[in-house]
């Protein structure tokens, strides 16, 4: 049963409200770090513990609260200037924050929060107290604890704990009232703290002080401008009086005056109720759009961490923050994105020494930015790193087994850089807790694609890298052409689309065994799509549509085409034919099944001219 049966609607509202406010205060840290004695910046962090802390209030989440008093009351001594800020004192701060983050998501499962680990308790009492802050790497040995009760945490003597880890005399308790042994630790146990290097910190998945993790669930509520509600509003009221003008139309032809006038009125009337259904999609659609700055403001915290880890000095910067996109897209987009950015801390920058001996500033430059042109979203992932080089990436590729060295030797700069997309590729080699299992970069294509979007990279070698993300604005209503086949209507995806050619017998050539056509001299292959879904072709094809997808350039042999449409993809309940990714509905009422060409292409048997044109 959850621990606060009556009060679900303020938890949720808690969680939300505090999730943000505890994202804007990592990115503020990272921010204080570089500005230490920014006032305003120590009053913002100030302000989110104590708001967080009066929610918590609310909730009786007392461990909470505990915990983010202790922080408030750091940050309190920091703005008066009775306290420093140094590296070790924020690692400190950055675990306190995961703690929270930790926190909330057992306030998302209905339950309250456990008390936060008595080692980042004692940590945050020896900040306050003004001694030198252990580093998050020391901690307690001790034996396994023996059972106690419940309320065993809050009866610790937190003098003797503080005392045990920071080294300090242990407080004697008074002579007349004899204290109880502590519960938690004994000194001959313990381990003299010491201050540990960049790289001794703990991994980002496994610390305190690690980059925020993902919500345990998707959020299911969202923020809307009320003016884009009113916009609805608004569209509904018109579309109720156009309907209504419709149906006395309709009743005044139905008594048999149809007259000139009427139908012209009938006319204008279907005109408007088709303007104002077609704005009114759009205005809906805009009530999903949330600003991509939302995803982004998780990752200075993670790029900050995974630096120090590696012993680097790196900035992430970010821009395009307004850029809205779907909010369902803005989920899916979290792990690749997370990938990425790792992947540039860690494979793309070079250390201190590197950049010093390349002449480049100390500290590296990462770039996360987002912007909107046309009907796509593009996200880019930059880095002044050592960039790639496609030879060794060759290499690499052949080392592994990912390809063959007769594959590698036929690759170009650009599809050699595409290589580390594929399953088992890695440039490291050792296997780290950051990387070296090659499983990223094929999951973040994998993901990417799934969104209907596109990844690219370039790279100069000793200058650093950029990964190029295209999306869709939105992936409700999908752009796409109406091919036909045997009377059945398919549909591509308009994005994989370049232009339709007439194909003609002659025109379709053997080379090596397989159907090409030579368009404005590059020679292409030709895929018949009879051939690729299992069906018996019952006339030759008479257009090609020329397709670009999954890296691959070719022609789709079709019998016709209706043309473009935009149209709202249903999944086919309960069966997934092979190659076809849902259905839709066309004007005329009829079934269009929409194709999943990267399936399609994935076990595609080569085509002649012979098995194009047999019926010819």
């Amino acid at each position: 049963m959850s621990d606060f049966a009556g009060m679900e609607e303020l938890l949720q509202d808690f969680l939300m409200e505090a999730g943000e406010l505890l994202s804007q205060v990592d990115n503020k840290l990272v921010e204080l770090e570089k500005r230490p004695d920014d006032k305003a910046l120590l009053n913002d962090i100030f302000r989110g513990f104590h708001t967080i802390k009066g929610g918590a209030g609310f909730l009786n989440a007392e461990n909470l609260v505990a915990l983010c008093h202790r922080t408030e009351n750091l940050f309190d001594k920091l703005r008066n200037l009775e306290l420093t800020l140094s590296p070790e004192l924020m690692d400190i701060i950055m675990a306190a924050t995961g703690s929270v983050r930790d926190m909330f998501g057992d306030l998302s499962q209905g339950t309250q929060p456990k008390a936060a680990d008595p080692g980042l308790i004692a940590r945050l009492e020896a900040a306050l107290h003004g001694q030198p802050a252990a580093a998050p790497a020391a901690r307690v040995v001790a034996p396994a604890p023996e059972p106690v009760a419940a309320a065993a945490v809050e009866d610790i003597n937190w003098e003797v704990l503080h005392a045990v880890l920071t080294g300090a005399p242990i407080p004697q308790p008074a002579a007349a009232t004899p204290a109880p042994a502590p519960v938690v630790a004994r000194p001959a146990a313990v381990v003299e703290p010491r201050p540990a290097p960049a790289q001794d910190l703990p991994t980002p998945s496994r610390s305190g002080n690690a980059a925020p993790p993902q919500n345990l669930q998707k959020e299911t509520t969202i923020r809307i401008d009320t003016v884009r509600l009113d916009q609805v509003l608004n569209l509904s009221g018109e579309i109720g009086l156009t309907k209504n003008r419709i149906a006395n139309l309709k009743s005044q032809i139905l008594h048999g005056n149809v007259d000139q006038e009427t139908l012209k009125a009938l006319d204008i009337a279907v005109s408007q109720l088709d303007l104002l259904v077609s704005d009114l999609q759009n205005a809906v659609m805009k009530t999903r759009m949330q600003p991509i700055g939302r995803l982004f403001q998780k990752y200075p915290r993670l790029a900050r961490d995974l630096a120090r880890q590696l012993g680097k000095d790196v900035e992430l910067v970010l821009s395009g923050e307004e850029t809205e996109l779907d909010k369902t897209m803005i989920e899916d987009l979290n792990d690749p994105l997370v990938h990425l950015v790792r992947n540039a801390v860690d494979h793309g920058v070079e250390s201190a020494e590197e950049r010093a001996a390349s002449h480049k500033p100390p500290k590296a430059i990462v770039t996360l930015s987002a912007s909107q042109m046309g009907d796509h979203i593009y996200i880019e992932i930059s880095d002044d790193g050592k960039g790639m080089r496609p030879d060794v990436i060759r290499r690499k590729a052949v080392e592994k087994g990912v390809i063959d060295a007769e594959t590698a030797n036929g690759l170009d700069d650009r599809q050699s850089l595409h290589l580390v997309f594929l399953p088992g590729f890695s440039t490291k080699e050792e296997i780290s807790s950051v990387s070296g299992r090659g499983v990223g970069m094929d999951v973040v294509k994998t993901n990417i694609n799934k969104l209907n979007g596109k990844i690219d990279v370039v790279s100069v070698p000793g200058q650093g890298s950029t990964f190029t993300i295209s999306l869709p604005l939105t992936l409700a209503i999908l752009p796409v052409l109406v091919v036909r086949l045997n009377n059945q209507s398919f549909a591509v995806p308009l994005s994989m689309v370049r232009e339709i050619i007439p194909m003609k017998p002659k025109e379709v050539q053997r080379v090596s065994g397989r159907a090409t056509m030579v368009v404005r001299d590059e020679v292409l292959p030709v895929r018949s799509l009879a051939r690729m879904i299992g069906w018996e072709s019952q006339r030759s094809p008479a257009f090609g549509v020329l397709m670009h997808a999954a890296d691959t350039t070719f022609i789709l042999a079709v019998d016709g085409f209706v043309g473009r449409d935009d149209v709202v993809i249903k999944p086919l309940s309960d069966i997934k034919p092979r190659g076809i990714a849902g259905a839709t509905l066309s004007g005329d009422g009829s079934i269009v099944l929409v194709l999943d060409m990267e399936e399609l292409l994935s076990n595609v048997q080569a085509d002649t001219p012979m098995s194009l044109f047999s019926q010819a």
